[in-house]
């Protein structure tokens, strides 16, 4: 095993602080929307943002997930067909009341389509196994939290780029894998749609609704 020098610039406390709450202000701007803009976006942006994603901690270095990223007009097309088919089924009964409940002043339904406006679709997948370099299959570890990891950079760097994102699981989402090719051993994880919000976009007000510090936090 070989290591390479760590590259780390320790900064002044006070720059440390600035950058901190800088982040926070910034990142406190971001909103699901579920109305998008047509308006395009360039594929170098998404591409960069996807590079960061690449960057996230996980499990033994495997970086046990994949991106597959949908601008085809015609495959977004079959995506919302097939998403909203589940989705019907989840509000018609497959959801308990309760989670119904606590949908409903999101405001939201079966209808999806931010799936056909919004100029890119990401399907992300969790990589249970990978072909190691003896050409066998090998189980991944901890995919689904290194995946979470590096949906959460990407989804902040997104949002750094100017962009807005929503999180979709419709469930079940093995659509996905017959839609975007991919094989079985990669589970379907999240659908992030991205683009710029609509000009009329709303958000509903309890979005802004944020538990504070004390609530979400304890020090030992």
């Amino acid at each position: 095993m070989s290591f390479t020098p760590l590259s780390f610039a320790a900064l002044p406390e006070s720059e440390m602080r600035g950058r901190a709450h800088a982040f926070y202000e910034a990142i406190s701007r971001r909103h699901t929307v579920r109305d998008f803009s047509s308006r395009a976006v360039p594929r170098e942006i998404i591409a960069d943002c996807l590079r960061s994603a690449g960057t996230a901690p996980n499990g033994a270095n495997l970086q046990p997930w994949h991106f597959a990223v949908i601008g085809d007009p015609a495959v977004k097309r079959r995506l919302r067909e097939a998403a909203e088919a589940e989705e019907r089924e989840f509000y018609r009964g497959r959801a308990p009341e309760e989670w119904l409940a606590a949908l409903a002043p999101l405001g939201t339904g079966p209808e999806k389509p931010f799936l056909e406006t919004a100029p890119w679709l990401i399907a992300i997948f969790a990589q249970h196994q990978f072909t190691g370099s003896d050409g066998a299959r090998h189980q991944t570890y901890y995919p689904k939290e290194s995946t979470g990891i590096a949906c959460g950079f990407l989804i902040a760097a997104l949002h750094h780029a100017g962009l807005a994102t929503l999180t979709h699981t419709p469930s079940p989402m093995n659509f996905l894998n017959e839609i975007c090719g991919r094989p079985a051993h990669e589970k379907p994880f999240l659908l992030l749609v991205v683009g710029y919000p609509a000009d009329n976009a709303q958000i509903p007000a309890l979005a802004k609704e944020k538990k504070s510090l004390e609530q979400i936090t304890s020090w030992h």
